[in-house]
């Protein structure tokens, strides 16, 4: 397993998605064995979120550190979208969240998007905590805000910054008490559009909201965003804006010094082909599966691949790719011409 040095962290080339999947108690037993598999290849990096197979995936992560030990794994989660909660058998939803969130003053109505996106400091507090819980942990190691954008469909960008800044003071205070170590945005859209779409954001523009919170040593270090070989816009749309010129958001991420997990590596499969052999070996790669793999772990600057893996043979297939070279940047390069 290749691994990348990030400041105090050793993360693997490779992590482990939570994101699909049943919520039945037989998902969950075949993400345990799945990610105790991928942790024996070497893979450290798990990353979940609340919402995730109605927060199963993230307590399914608990139980895995549970038995191999916190220190073991570096695990990521998201708050920002309503979760629901299998455990409690809700069977009015629209009542659950106006009696538990709306009537105790955790969610105002206001601020929740058409796709129930919610980002402000008490529901984001609430959140976190409930991962804490969920994960059977002290702490988080990466805290991603997820989908922020889609805040801009109900607010300005002028509006949208100021709950970025509360949200980031809320973060930075977690760091503080030791509950959190890094913190994050994990998009869709926001980094991957054109700069005149309503859901852009500016990497710059948040990294400088994070040193306004928390000054130099701010924590603000990640971000995750999908890209494949369907979806370049990661590496090829200059869509940044920094010191005059314009950078892909790999790119400036590099520059900013902020590390980059890649979702959607394989699109939900959708990226899968039976490639001929000369594309595998342009590839230098023996398997249809790792075709698209090899092409974003050899993309320069990305950080961790997350491939979504709920079953253990698929990890183990996926893992293979860790056997092949790397394509160098010239190599890389060339597929684009």
């Amino acid at each position: 397993m290749n691994y990348k040095q990030f400041l105090d962290l050793k993360l693997s080339e490779i992590g482990v998605g939570t994101y699909l999947g049943n919520t039945d108690d037989a998902t969950n037993e075949s993400y345990k064995k799945t990610i105790k598999k991928a942790f024996e290849y070497g893979v450290n990096v798990v990353d979940t979120a609340i919402n995730y197979r109605d927060m199963e995936s993230e307590r399914v992560v608990g139980e895995v550190l549970k038995e191999i030990g916190r220190e073991n794994l570096i695990v990521s989660t998201k708050g920002g979208y309503f979760p629901r909660d299998r455990r409690l058998k809700v069977s009015d939803i629209a009542k659950y969240l106006r009696e538990n969130f709306i009537d105790t003053g955790i969610v105002n109505p206001e601020d929740i998007t058409p796709y129930g996106n919610i980002i402000t400091p008490k529901y984001i507090d609430w959140s976190f905590e409930k991962s804490l819980e969920n994960l059977n942990t002290d702490y988080i190691d990466i805290y991603f805000l997820h989908n922020p954008e889609d805040q801009l469909q109900i607010v300005d960008k002028e509006k949208f910054y100021r709950k970025l800044w509360t949200v980031f003071r809320l973060l930075e205070g977690k760091v503080n008490e030791g509950k959190l170590r890094y913190y994050g945005l994990a998009t869709w859209n926001g980094f991957r559009v054109p700069p005149d779409n309503l859901q852009h954001l500016n990497l710059f523009e948040i990294y400088n909201i994070a040193k306004e919170v928390g000054g130099e040593n701010h924590h603000f270090r990640f971000i995750q965003l999908p890209y494949n070989l369907s979806m370049t816009e990661a590496y090829t749309l200059k869509n940044q804006f920094y010191n005059g010129s314009y950078y892909s958001t790999l790119e400036l991420a590099n520059i900013l010094g902020i590390y980059t997990y890649i979702s959607a590596p394989l699109l939900q499969g959708r990226v899968l082909r039976n490639f001929n052999d000369e594309v595998k070996k342009l590839f230098k790669v023996e398997k249809d599966v790792h075709v698209p793999i090899q092409f974003v772990r050899s993309t320069p600057y990305v950080g961790t691949v997350l491939i979504g893996m709920s079953k253990v043979n698929h990890a183990i297939e996926n893992l293979e790719v860790e056997n092949y070279p790397l394509l160098t940047k010239e190599e890389f390069e060339a597929l684009f011409k």
